[in-house]
């Protein structure tokens, strides 16, 4: 393992403007230079480093700062010059220059990046005696400087001068006087060259999203390939019948309420993804833009287009190559029939005049159709029908100079059984389905050049059986609570990795879901400092609120400016807090004023001195929930921003186990009514792991840890940050802030509701609400009503 070095004296979580605790080292005592830091969460950077070196000062970016490019500057240099200036422009609204400069002094203030072919670069490199430490990091490694006067940023390749680029994106800071980066030096480079992620195409109206989930996710942790499942959802000129039977298959499904097709029998057939692109049909210019977006950021597009099995966008429109017509959705098709591949490679040629990729991966797995069910497959050799289809698609591809990918579970007889597997659908039908081949089949007949996704890695036998077979391998699927990581690293052809999300490429889906996973995987496939799940929860935590506005692409207005205003709520509060459902023990928690970035909540107890929340709560008894109501606003506000939890865990449930209503994967436990003063009521959802989670969330966490608990749910709420109200270490009470923006500028908000759902006999929660602030319209010169600390 090579060793993380940062010499810092402390670690300090302050406020940024628009990203909020994000993690920034203070080198004030010089005698701290060499110390090592054990906690590897300090770094100040995503994936952690292979060395930082913390130093005493700070590079203050201000009117004087400039970006330096060569005279006759490149594509290359004009991008990553763009993308800084941009950054400092649009982010820290930071006003600097770019200037073309054929060399540059000690006395310039200036930031610049590139890689060796830029003659600035490799000045500065031979000055500063940096060539021979640059070129031990590997085509992909990078150099950072930060100086009094100068940063700059070296890479071996356009490719590591942009992982330079995104490091520097994420050590920015500012305080009340100054933008200004810590004097740094970061020797970095990445573990594996394989740093992916599997996702759907965007629909249309998440195209936007996309590109800002590419550019400030993507690029920004440094992952390096996009596995893009396509199926029929670009306009296919040769087969316009497959986009039809896309949209109608989608339509079939989401309007039955089905997250999946039922079989003939009730067998169980699942990867529908008809969420793919929301269902709809991309143009062909579509699909190019977002390809060639994402080369920008030297990300490697690979097509995923499903191919034997979870063909649904082959079939809906072609029952009759089905190996079994009569399912009502069949998604296998037979590989006898010489059809198939006619329609198969038109398909693939299309989308190959259009992406011209490298790899293309086409899926192979979950052969689960009924076996011997097929009068032409029928008695044959399943084994060797896998491998014949296979090999047909890989030596289409390999006369195109393109390679294959495939999901391997069928080549391991320790993941899919000898021969067949024996199955029973829910309605009690007992079937065959295909194994997997023998082991001498895989050897003599699979091309060993196929890559092949490993996604049944919770064995390490598996991969060490793919690596005998002469394959190179990805852990698909991948999850940073993957056991053995040392160990699989010496695994000979291990490429890398890639998490997956299985629903549609939306905002609210990967912020609800996959933030944590692709997160940890980023650090698992760039870095070799590996992070204990609970580690990895609270690193994600602290930078929350930054993803956020990424992913929105807007800033709240209480990171937009707008002056914060405590209210006043405590005439209706209702709970002590002491027992009961909603009992946290009052005396844990603080009092005064609470801050957690630009956000700030005055808490007190009311008259009495012992109620000191609002509780709504719904029980086992089904007794009728009791709302609250009249919270006075009387204001024309820009947002309102609560501090709340609830009682108990919920449920989050990863979003395709509703593929028809997204939203309702996060358990609803009340709502807020906002009352305007002409009568419209403005409804705003709490939803468990969304914008709310329980208060013993910090305890859970490090208890999951303890006991090994492995699992990354519950542990982030997407839209709201997590504030510790106990003073006391030993035992943690979380709140959480979340801000609703005003749509209605100009409208006065007279009042609030907070109104919990109505449960079965069987569960019950409470929501507690601690505090609630403002953010005020520019021109409040007085207020009609609203009470304020």
């Amino acid at each position: 393992m090579r060793m993380l070095k940062i010499a810092v004296l402390a670690v300090l979580i302050l406020p940024v403007t628009g990203c909020m605790n994000k993690k920034v080292v203070n080198p004030e005592n010089e005698s701290a230079a060499g110390q090592q830091i054990q906690n590897t969460a300090a770094s100040p950077i995503f994936p952690i480093p292979l060395e930082v070196q913390i130093k005493v000062g700070k590079f203050i970016i201000d009117k004087e700062t400039s970006i330096l490019i060569p005279e006759k500057e490149s594509k290359n240099d004009s991008f990553l010059a763009g993308l800084i200036f941009n950054e400092l422009v649009d982010k820290y609204r930071q006003p600097v220059r770019i200037l073309n400069r054929s060399s540059f002094s000690d006395e310039d203030k200036f930031i610049l990046i590139g890689d060796l072919k830029n003659p600035l670069i490799g000045r500065y490199c031979r000055e500063n005696g940096l060539l021979s430490d640059l070129k031990a990091l590997g085509s992909e490694g990078y150099i950072l400087s930060v100086r009094e006067n100068n940063i700059v940023v070296i890479g071996n390749s356009e490719k590591g001068a942009l992982y330079g680029l995104e490091s520097l994106r994420q050590i920015i800071m500012k305080d009340e006087n100054n933008l200004y980066i810590p004097q740094m030096t970061v020797m970095d480079s990445p573990q594996y060259p394989f740093r992916g992620i599997k996702l759907y195409l965007p629909g249309k109206e998440n195209i936007p999203f996309f590109k800002r989930f590419i550019k400030d996710f993507v690029a920004l942790y440094k992952f390096n390939k996009i596995i893009l499942e396509l199926n029929a959802n670009m306009r296919l000129v040769k087969h316009p019948e497959l986009n039809i039977g896309t949209v109608e298959f989608e339509r079939h499904l989401n309007f039955s309420r089905l997250d999946r097709p039922p079989g003939q029998h009730q067998e169980y057939q699942n990867s529908s993804h008809q969420d793919n692109a929301d269902g709809e049909i991309l143009e062909k210019e579509e699909v190019a833009d977002l390809v060639n977006y994402m080369r920008k950021f030297n990300i490697e597009v690979i097509p995923e287009l499903p191919s034997l099995t979870h063909s649904y966008y082959l079939l809906f429109s072609h029952e009759d190559l089905a190996e079994n017509p009569d399912q009502p959705y069949p998604d296998t098709y037979c590989p006898l029939k010489p059809e198939v591949y006619n329609i198969y490679f038109d398909v693939l040629d299309e989308y190959i005049d259009v992406i011209h990729p490298s790899v293309i991966h086409i899926g192979h797995d979950e052969w689960r159709m009924e076996k011997d069910l097929c009068e032409l497959c029928r008695g044959k050799d399943y084994g060797q029908l896998y491998a014949d289809d296979l090999s047909k698609i890989h030596d289409y591809l390999a006369e195109k100079g393109i390679k294959t990918a495939i999901w391997g579970d069928h080549l391991l007889e320790s993941v899919t059984e000898k021969d067949h597997q024996t199955w029973k659908s829910s309605s009690g039908y007992q079937y065959k389905i295909p194994g997997a081949l023998r082991p001498e089949q895989v050897l003599k007949l699979i091309p060993k050049d196929i890559i092949i996704f490993n996604w049944f890695w919770d064995d390490i036998n598996n991969d060490k059986q793919v690596s005998d077979f002469g394959f190179q391998q990805v852990y698909g699927n991948l999850r940073p609570d993957i056991e053995k990581w040392d160990e699989r690293s010496g695994i000979k052809g291990v490429m890398g990795g890639a998490p997956s999300s299985w629903a549609g490429t939306t905002e609210h889906n990967f912020g609800k879901d996959q933030i944590s996973d692709f997160l940890g995987c980023s650090n698992l496939l760039w870095s070799e400092h590996y992070l204990a799940v609970d580690t990895l929860t609270f690193i994600t935590e602290s930078i929350i609120t930054e993803i956020y506005t990424n992913f929105t692409g807007k800033s709240l207005p209480s990171d937009a400016g707008s002056t914060v205003v405590s209210l006043d709520i405590s005439s209706h509060f209702n709970s002590t807090l002491s027992e009961g459902l909603d009992s946290i023990g009052s005396s844990n928690l603080i009092s005064g004023t609470i801050k957690t970035g630009n956000k700030f909540f005055s808490l007190i107890s009311n008259s009495d001195k012992n109620r000191r929340a609002i509780t709504v709560s719904t029980q086992k008894n089904s007794s009728k929930p009791v709302p609250v109501q009249g919270i006075v606003i009387n204001e024309d506000v820009n947002s309102i921003i609560f501090l709340h939890a609830c009682a108990k865990e919920g449920y989050n449930r990863k979003a395709y186990d509703i593929i028809y209503n997204f939203s309702e994967t996060a358990e609803l436990l009340g709502w807020y009514e906002i009352i305007y003063e002409d009568g419209f009521i403005e409804t705003i959802p709490i939803r468990y792991g969304l914008n709310i989670l329980d208060w013993r969330w910090r305890t859970r966490i490090s208890n999951s840890e303890k006991s090994k608990v492995k699992n990354t749910r519950n542990n982030y709420a997407y839209q709201a940050s997590a504030v510790e109200c106990s003073g006391n270490k030993t035992e943690p009470v979380t709140f959480f802030a979340y801000e609703w923006e005003n749509a209605r500028f100009g409208k006065i908000i007279k009042e609030i509701n907070l109104k919990p759902v109505s449960y079965n006999k069987n569960n019950e929660n409470a929501i507690i609400l601690l505090a609630v602030s403002v953010t005020e319209n520019n021109n409040v010169t007085g207020s009609k009503g609203i009470e304020r600390y």
